[in-house]
């Protein structure tokens, strides 16, 4: 037996994930336990929890592979400094972070609670965009494949085209330092009034709010379309010149401004956070959309051309702008795509861990990562637990009453706490860890966001439809198990979803397995069957937190909120009536 513990760590949403004779077997994200979101520092929790899990001793452990190695693309780094010296405080937290990502081999035995005298696994450093690279094409189902990486930087690159045949990658080409289409994005978010790490994804939803042609001139300012793949115009940023305020401490990460004032001579002054937002702050979002799918499919179309596939397999963190993958298949050669459910970068955990056993160890392809539920599970006996703990009584239901029973209430318009197996991997609820609610009713997006979610109005809610019955419902029936791609709603259905149909008629979708997932796809199946709508409202089970992990993280989400049912396993728990 080989197991090769991989890491994502110094780095927002630190994860790690155990790989056994090439199969993921396990892979967490350490938010998922300390409760803090995008947690960077140390995975000590989620290492623990793989190997504990697998029933691996810590001496067992042969391999462990980090997704960061400082040495990577240091010419380019060393010209970088050259050209332009950092400010020596910025220059120290670099230095810090990258001792830190050098000296795994300590931190890791003190999270594994063993003598690092006598902890000896081979350590690996392994490429950020690399990593990235092979989370996506060593799990995918293709024997050979085109491969792209976008993100906003790592190891001093922001993109990366491979490409993958059998047990091999090999890197065609990269962007590097300071160009990036993560930047760019993330620059703009900033501008809009949305400061926080990770807030990206609300812009793909603000969008479609907007006119994209009112400011599509400025925007294609700021990147160069003529260049080979892209350049930003760097008279709009400050990241290279000023470098970035970050903190990848234990706690939340943190990213400070990386636009320059001409981005507010350009499009005038910068929002302030939760004010007004006006058709001028919705225009830009939607220009910035269309400025990223003219560039990212640009990449497609230069990775597809090179390598020759038709077959695309996408990671980083820009692999997750599910609009823009969704045009993918119509809009350039490509025919079949594959995207990493933890597309962003806990994923480098899985990804430099399959690395080392294909590259290093010259091991040859086996597993394919059809589903992300690779996190924590808990017996009946661990939730009534729970349930006791909190004064809440259960009902026990046999399978038959238990899907019958919730699918029918969710038809009556109830507010479902869907708590099922192991917890998924990656940023979606995926039916395991998720609120689910009728999509017919116009109300319903409202009713969650009072009673639950609390988010942004202009955000969707997305659908969980069965696989087979995508085509009679969108205009794209190719697959979407990790709700990574966006297609338009046929036009006949749209009046019939209300729910998870978005403001530009479109839906992101999860597209259920009965082999892959059988407990949900039956949920969503007597849902259909009671309704004529094969189709649930999924979002994720948590309130301005990490998504739930643990049967008590599920009853306090449930007891702090107006969820109608909550459902752990095969007990079925009622609000308690308001006492008088």
């Amino acid at each position: 037996m080989t197991a090769i513990l991989g890491l994502n760590a110094f780095h927002g949403d630190a994860a790690a994930a155990l790989i056994v004779d090439g199969e993921v077997v396990a892979a967490v994200e350490e938010e998922r336990f300390n409760r803090v979101k995008h947690c960077a520092g140390f995975p000590s929790l989620a290492a623990a929890w793989c190997l504990s899990d697998a029933g691996i001793e810590p001496g067992d452990l042969t391999h462990v592979a980090i997704g960061r190695n400082p040495r990577a693309n240091v010419g380019a780094k060393v010209r970088q400094l050259l050209r332009n010296p950092p400010r020596p405080a910025y220059l120290r937290s670099r230095l810090a972070n990258a001792a830190q990502v050098t000296d795994v081999r300590s931190q890791l035995a003190v999270a594994l609670n063993v003598d690092p005298r006598q902890f000896n696994p081979t350590i690996h450093h392994v490429e950020h965009h690399v990593a990235h690279a092979a989370s996506a094409y060593y799990v995918s189902p293709f024997p050979e494949a085109a491969v792209l990486t976008v993100d906003g930087f790592g190891d001093y690159a922001s993109t990366m085209l491979a490409h993958g045949t059998g047990d091999a990658l090999k890197v065609l080409d990269r962007v590097l330092f300071p160009h990036s289409l993560g930047v760019l994005y993330t620059a703009v978010t900033q501008w809009l009034g949305f400061p926080y790490y990770g807030d990206e994804g609300k812009i793909m939803g603000l969008a479609p709010y907007g006119d994209p042609e009112r400011f599509l001139p400025q925007l294609r300012q700021l990147v160069n379309a003529d260049a080979k793949l892209f350049e930003l115009d760097l008279r709009y940023f400050t990241h290279h010149s000023k470098g970035v305020e970050m903190t990848w401490d234990e706690g939340s990460p943190t990213i400070g401004r990386i636009f320059s004032p001409a981005l507010e001579s350009l499009l005038g002054p910068s929002r302030v956070p939760k004010s007004e937002l006006t058709q001028d702050h919705e225009d830009v979002a939607a220009a910035l959309q269309r400025v990223l799918e003219e560039r990212y499919l640009h990449l497609v179309r230069s990775v597809q051309e090179r390598t020759g596939s038709t077959r695309l397999c996408l990671a980083g963190g820009v692999a997750l702008n599910a609009v823009a993958n969704g045009m993918i298949r119509e809009q350039t050669a490509v025919e079949e795509v594959y995207v990493q459910p933890a597309a962003g970068d806990s994923g480098t955990a899985v990804g430099a861990a399959l690395e080392v056993w294909h590259a290093t160890l010259k091991k040859p392809r086996s597993f394919v990562m059809r589903h992300a539920y690779t996190g924590p599970g808990y017996t009946d006996e661990a939730c009534l637990a729970a349930l006791e703990t909190a004064g809440l009584a259960s009902t026990l239901l046999t399978d038959d009453e238990l899907f019958t029973t919730v699918a029918g209430r969710i038809a009556e318009g109830d507010v479902v706490g869907w708590f099922q197996g192991r917890m998924e991997f990656g940023p979606r609820a995926l039916g395991h860890r998720s609120i689910v609610a009728d999509p017919r009713r116009t109300d319903m997006k409202d009713i969650l966001n009072a009673r639950i979610k609390q988010r942004e109005p202009f955000r969707p809610f997305a659908p969980s439809l069965l696989a087979e019955a995508a085509g009679e419902w969108f205009e794209q029936d190719y697959t979407s198990p990790f709700m990574v791609m966006v297609y338009k709603t046929r036009p006949e259905k749209r009046a019939l979803i209300p729910a998870v149909n978005h403001v530009d008629d479109t839906g992101r979708l999860q597209t259920v397995e009965r082999d892959v997932e059988p407990r949900y796809y039956r949920l969503i199946e007597e849902f259909g069957k009671l309704t004529g709508v094969p189709i649930l409202l999924n979002t994720s089970f948590n309130e301005n937190e990490p998504i739930v992990t643990t049967p008590q993280d599920a009853v306090e989400c449930f007891v702090k909120t107006r969820m109608d049912l909550l459902v752990l396993g095969n007990r079925l728990v009622r609000r308690p009536a308001p006492s008088a």
